[in-house]
C-alpha cells in the first residue's frame, strides 16, 4: 500500500512539475521569443524606408506581402513605448511577429475599414491592455512615408468570434453610417480565454508626411 501511495505522489510531482514548466513557457519564454521576432520586424520596416527610394510619380498600390510587415502602430494609451509592426495575414504564426492586418480589409489610410488583429495574452501580450482603451484615444500608424493618426470612437465592444461583420467596410455596430477612412483593432476575451472578442473602432483623424516629424498624440 505505501508503495503504491509513493507511487501516485511521485506521479503527482511529475506532473505538478511539467505543468509549472509549460506555464513558466507560454508566460515566460513564448513572450521573450515574440518581443525579440516583433523587434526584428520593426528593425526590418526601418532599413527598408531607409533604402528604398520613393517612386517617381504615383503607382497603384502595392499589394501587402503575406506575413511580411509593412507599418508600425503606436498606442499612447498603452504607453509611449508601446509599439508594434504590423504585417499582412492574421495566420498564428504571423500573429507570432506582431499584429496582423485582416487581408480582405481596407488599406492604410484608405477609405475603407484598416482592421488589425492582435494577441491578447501569451507572444509578447501586445493587446494586454486592451480594455483600458477608451474614445479619443489615439492609435497612430505609419507606413515609413506618412504618418495616420486615427481616434476611437467606440469600444471596446464584446461580441463573440463568429461576428465577423465588426470588420466590414462600414461596421454596423460601430455607429458608422457611411462610408469612411476606418481603423478596426480586435482581441481575444477573456484574457486567457478565446471565447469572445474584444472591438474598438476609430476613424482617420489627421495625417502628416513623415518628414515633417512625429505627430502631435506621440509628442510628450
Amino acid at each position: 500500500m505505501r508503495v503504491v501511495v509513493r507511487s501516485v505522489s511521485e506521479l503527482c510531482l511529475t506532473v505538478g512539475t511539467v505543468l509549472v514548466l509549460f506555464a513558466v513557457y507560454t508566460l515566460f519564454w513564448t513572450g521573450v521569443r515574440a518581443e525579440e521576432a516583433m523587434e526584428r520586424q520593426v528593425d526590418v520596416l526601418h532599413e527598408r524606408w531607409r533604402t528604398e527610394q520613393p517612386p517617381a510619380r504615383p503607382t497603384e498600390p502595392v499589394p501587402y506581402a503575406p506575413g511580411k510587415p509593412f507599418a508600425i502602430m503606436y498606442v499612447p494609451r498603452l504607453g509611449f513605448t508601446w509599439n508594434k509592426p504590423v504585417l499582412e495575414g492574421t495566420a498564428t504564426g504571423t500573429l507570432k511577429k506582431g499584429l496582423g492586418h485582416y487581408p480582405a480589409s481596407g488599406r492604410l489610410g484608405q477609405v475603407g475599414n484598416f482592421a488589425v488583429a492582435g494577441h491578447r495574452r501569451t507572444y509578447g501580450d501586445p493587446f494586454k491592455d486592451f480594455p483600458e482603451l477608451r474614445r479619443g484615444d489615439a492609435v497612430v500608424l505609419t507606413d515609413g512615408t506618412t504618418w495616420f493618426t486615427y481616434r476611437i470612437d467606440k469600444g471596446p465592444y464584446k461580441t463573440v468570434p463568429s461576428d465577423v461583420a465588426v470588420v466590414d467596410p462600414v461596421p454596423r455596430k460601430s455607429g458608422y453610417t457611411g462610408p469612411g477612412r476606418y481603423l478596426t483593432l480586435t482581441t481575444c476575451d477573456p484574457e486567457w480565454g478565446h471565447s469572445h472578442r474584444l472591438i474598438v473602432w476609430a476613424r482617420l483623424d489627421a495625417t502628416r508626411p513623415v518628414e515633417a516629424g512625429k505627430p502631435e498624440a506621440l509628442r510628450r
